[in-house]
């Protein structure tokens, strides 16, 4: 074992942590499936769906929000934090969707937007009244913004963070759109309404939340915004004096609520972070989150696949913090929104840029791509490599919808909706009977379009792209100790292969995967000292057995892969 490695021993209470060897799935309800002809997904067409989900392996279900909107920012403009969306359907059927995917043995998470809210809910609208109505500190205000702002979350579409409120005379801050103005979540109110809408939730059944922008919400000093103070004039709605706020803390407050009302449910936080600075947002004491999706693992994912260098990624996990027993890193290869790749210097960015998004109308706000993995790499060997790595990680894979059929996307529609088209079902679609036209999104046309990359051909294949997945998630399901075992990666083989070494709790695995596009090979050594001649390697997906005695070389054609279970577990394994 590398220095400085370290076995994750499996805790007692492990079957409580769920979450950490869960498979999660994320998907708009609007996108999904159409059950009533208007061309809408909504939640009776999911849960129409939910037996494909559980076919394919999903242990819980992501969804984005579905909350009633003014419909600026595809749902995340929240107008009532307490409903559904009437296009999708009722608390109701929200209930029964909770229901049904239980007993499929799929739990749901719900995505959790209180860091601001629409400018049409009514909160806002109250707010905006007058300087002394009871609801104005509910948000951020100030007489001129600060000499210094924050920029804007989406740059291009927005120019600062504060917009001058006609009505009141005064500017309101807002880090995303100028539509989406920040709620003053250090206000005691506001957070006794967090309490209650995490609650209601909670009583219906959902199994714990997704934290959008985690930085943004539980700021340090929501008030700031960029000025070293709190919100101006320094008091509530009552006169009384602005409260201290620390986002830490905050969070650790909502971490404790969370777990007094429900054992089994966990907060997964969106933490755009290097490793160093995100890890803050785990907690000290099991009070912060307790997933996190791991960003500079994703972002050097990309520079590598752009390199054909597996360097990059190798030299970013080998830095990935190992994590307490109560907390996980989340895997993934795209999530809902923009590509993000504002972790890589500018120079890098280019190279990625160059590779997968040549074209200006492929990228967005100056940091990210609009596309979806295979449109992007092209190559099916090695959107295959990119997933079997996903699984082989210590860590919770999380998918996002169509992932599982190779989704393209399309570019014909504005910013980061071109990836949420919708679920491509069928050769016609079958997303929805409607025409079309009518549909909430189109799908793309060509070569990832419904008549060329759907669920229903592809169930019929078994060498599909959806058997690779399906594949895949059993072979995660059936190894719990990989969400247990600490991350060894190994130094000292060849460019284009990423090798590691998963080490759990008298079990290991060893993984090996080519970022080439050409054939290579691997020289493996296991050194168990006294039992070196009884090692063995054996392939998890043949089962057969591999002498490992002495050393071995591995061939992996382009962009091949393989994974080994290790015995004796505690050996120590080189590459050359």
């Amino acid at each position: 074992m590398l220095e400085g490695a370290q076995r994750a021993p499996i805790p007692i209470d492990a079957a409580d942590l769920w979450w950490r060897h869960a498979v999660f799935y994320c998907l708009d309800i609007e996108t999904f499936q159409d059950s009533d002809g208007d061309g809408v997904g909504d939640i009776p067409g999911l849960i129409s769906r939910l037996p494909y989900l559980a076919d394919l392996g999903v242990t819980c279900l992501w969804l984005m929000p579905f909350f009633p909107t003014a419909h600026r920012d595809d749902g995340y403009d929240i107008t009532d934090f307490f409903a559904i969306d009437p296009r999708l359907g009722t608390l109701g059927d929200m209930v029964e969707l909770v229901r049904v995917a239980r007993g499929l043995g799929i739990r749901i998470i719900i995505d959790f937007v209180m860091n601001h809210t629409s400018d049409q809910h009514p909160w806002f609208t109250q707010a905006r009244r007058a300087k002394d109505d009871p609801k104005r500190h509910w948000y951020v205000w100030r007489d001129e913004p600060p000499e210094n702002p924050d920029p804007p979350v989406f740059p291009g579409d927005e120019d600062s963070t504060w917009t001058r409120d006609e009505k009141s005379g005064q500017y309101y801050l807002h880090h995303f759109l100028h539509n989406q103005p920040d709620l003053n979540v250090a206000l005691p109110e506001v957070r006794r309404e967090i309490d209650k809408n995490l609650g209601l939730w909670l009583e219906i059944g959902v199994s714990g939340f997704r934290i959008d922008a985690v930085p943004f919400m539980f700021n340090s000093a929501p008030g700031d915004a960029g000025t070293g103070g709190s919100n101006e004039g320094g008091t509530g709605a009552d006169g009384s004096a602005q409260h201290q706020y620390d986002g830490v803390d905050h969070l650790a407050r909502v971490r404790g609520f969370l777990s007094r009302r429900s054992a089994e449910a966990f907060l997964l936080g969106e933490v755009n972070m290097p490793y160093e600075q995100g890890m803050k947002w785990f907690g000290q004491a099991r009070d912060g989150l307790q997933l996190q999706f791991d960003f500079p693992g994703m972002q050097r994912l990309y520079l590598s696949l752009a390199r054909g260098d597996a360097r990059p990624l190798a030299d970013t996990f080998a830095e990935r913090p190992e994590v307490d027993t109560s907390q996980q890193w989340a895997n993934f290869v795209r999530n809902h929104d923009e590509l993000t790749l504002d972790q890589l210097p500018p120079k890098e960015l280019n190279e990625v840029f160059e590779a997968f998004a040549p074209d200006e109308g492929m990228r967005v706000y100056g940091r990210g791509i609009r596309r979806r993995l295979p449109t992007m790499i092209k190559d099916e060997r090695a959107v295959r490599m990119v997933y079997a790595l996903t699984f082989a990680l210590p860590g919770t894979p999380i998918l996002f919808y169509g992932e599982e059929i190779g989704m393209g996307e399309n570019l014909d529609i504005p910013g980061r909706l071109a990836v949420r088209t919708p679920m491509q079902w069928a050769r016609e679609g079958g997303f929805s009977s409607a025409r079309p036209s009518r549909w909430v999104r189109r799908s793309p046309d060509g070569p990832y379009g419904p008549a060329e990359v759907n669920v229903e051909d592809q169930l019929a294949d078994p060498g599909s792209l959806h058997a690779h997945l399906r594949d895949l998630i059993g072979l995660y399901r059936s190894t719990p100790e990989q969400a247990w075992a600490a991350l060894e990666v190994l130094k000292g083989g060849p460019a284009e292969v990423l090798a590691h070494v998963n080490r759990g709790e008298d079990w290991a695995m060893v993984a090996i995967h080519s970022f080439a596009s050409e054939g290579t090979n691997v020289r493996l050594t296991v050194d168990a000292g006294e039992e070196t001649a009884d090692a063995v390697l054996t392939d998890r997906i043949t089962g057969e057995k591999v002498d490992a005695s002495a050393p071995l070389t591995v061939d992996l054609e382009p962009y091949g892969w393989r994974w080994f279970l290790l015995h004796p577990a505690d050996a120590t394994v080189t590459v050359s």
